[in-house]
């Protein structure tokens, strides 16, 4: 009859709060009971009334009369007490309903719905991928860096979703910007002032986490995200996709000539590894191609860094007529001189390897001439038989025993337990003193 008795309460006073209006009210109560679907119903109806006008925003009113900056809207407040329920709740369907009105008024209550750690079952990102709205690209993008970087996702088809939005994005913006000619420092900072609005999800630009990403991770297809950038002029983008599939001629052109940045050449060629990736570098800035003027000046530079590890010869080989010779001539004459000098260390150092072998050559002659004085006092180390006139062996460390002891030994340890296969002997003769 008590529980029959509060039921009855319970929908009276609902009834009542329904019947004056009380909607955030009513909503509170439905939410402490468990009925999150009610619940919610009311903050959507909340949000869009204040939305259309219908209602007045006491809120908002008062904080406008105070001169307050930081305005915290009714709609606002209705998004986030239905993110607050939803934050906990594991019901796909209820969560995937209410997504796009909440995203609408606050794309980071959005994102704090889909990645709550506070539900017991975490959603389909299948499911979750699909219903995102495409035109809310920042909560696909923040949804999909969770993934991956939050829960380590290893899947690729996540991993080349997340690129290629990405980079759809890095050309939408440049493109708004109206196609800055230098991919660099400047339109990074554009970026970070058109990037960003008040409800902006991110921190940092877009090109800058696209280059991040594209450097950081293995599991996407470049080839995929490549053919999107193609035609766009995302440089520094490209040069990271072709290093990832091995094109390092391609690399090269795009760091020298089309984004000019000697040093990013220069160290790429340094992960080469090979000498031949300097020689190839130093031949793009000589002959650029497509009717552009010589790089001298950084062909200078390349000399001055790694010139010594170049071939002297094929350099001059490779030099154009038309360098003037007072910029090349100092790098080129240090070239011959540390040429020169490598030579010159390289004989140094043949010849005390020489000698060095030709002493351990020596030390082990006479190791195996010495001699060793037997008479008939001569004992065993092993059995302190006399040796008279038997055989006998002397190990390395000078212990002497008979042949009999020999045999029963080994060659490799001796008298006094010492294995010389596992632990050497060194005697100070044996050591080079050079």
């Amino acid at each position: 009859m008590t529980v029959e008795l509060a039921w009855a309460v319970q929908e009276e006073l609902e009834s009542l709060l329904d019947e004056s209006g009380h909607l955030r009210t009513l909503a509170f109560l439905y939410a402490s009971k468990g009925v999150n679907s009610k619940a919610l119903a009311i903050w959507r109806i909340l949000a869009r009334n204040y939305s259309s006008g219908l209602w007045k925003d006491p809120a908002v009113e008062n904080d406008l009369h105070n001169g307050s900056t930081d305005v915290i809207s009714g709609r606002e407040i209705a998004a986030t007490e239905a993110t607050k329920i939803l934050e906990e709740s594991s019901d796909e369907d209820l969560i995937l309903q209410h997504l796009g009105w909440i995203a609408d008024i606050n794309p980071v209550l959005a994102v704090k719905v889909l990645t709550s750690e506070k539900r017991v079952t975490q959603l389909s990102p299948d499911d979750v991928i699909a219903a995102i709205d495409s035109k809310k690209v920042e909560i696909l993008q923040r949804y999909l860096q969770w993934l991956i970087e939050d829960q380590d996702s290893n899947d690729t088809q996540f991993h080349t979703l997340y690129a290629l939005s990405l980079a759809k994005s890095a050309i939408e913006t440049f493109e708004a910007e109206g196609g800055s000619a230098n991919h660099g420092t400047g339109r990074l900072e554009e970026a970070k002032c058109s990037d960003f609005g008040r409800d902006s999800i991110f921190q940092s630009p877009v090109t800058e986490r696209l280059q991040i990403f594209l450097q950081s991770s293995d599991l996407y297809d470049p080839e995929e995200v490549l053919d999107l950038i193609e035609g766009s002029e995302l440089w520094l983008e490209k040069a990271i996709l072709y290093r990832k599939l091995g094109q390092e001629t391609l690399v090269l052109q795009i760091l020298a000539l089309k984004l000019e940045d000697s040093e990013a050449a220069e160290q790429y060629c340094a992960e080469i590894g090979r000498p031949d990736a300097y020689m190839q570098l130093l031949d793009m800035y000589l002959d650029p191609q497509d009717g552009k003027e010589p790089m001298f000046k950084a062909a200078v530079r390349l000399l001055h860094n790694h010139g010594e590890s170049l071939d002297p010869l094929q350099v001059l080989e490779t030099l154009s007529p038309d360098m003037p010779l007072q910029l090349a001539s100092d790098t080129i004459l240090r070239m011959l001189r540390a040429r020169l000098h490598h030579h010159r260390q390289g004989k140094i150092v043949h010849n005390l390897a020489r000698a060095v072998d030709i002493d351990a050559r020596l030390a082990r002659l006479e190791e195996r001439t010495r001699h060793v004085q037997i008479n008939d006092e001569s004992l065993c180390d092993s059995c302190h038989a006399r040796l008279g006139t038997k055989l006998f062996a002397m190990y390395p460390d000078d212990t002497i025993v008979c042949y009999k002891c020999f045999r029963r030994q080994g060659e490799s340890t001796s008298v006094t337990g010492r294995d010389f296969k596992q632990d050497a002997l060194i005697k100070p003769g044996w050591l080079v003193t050079r």
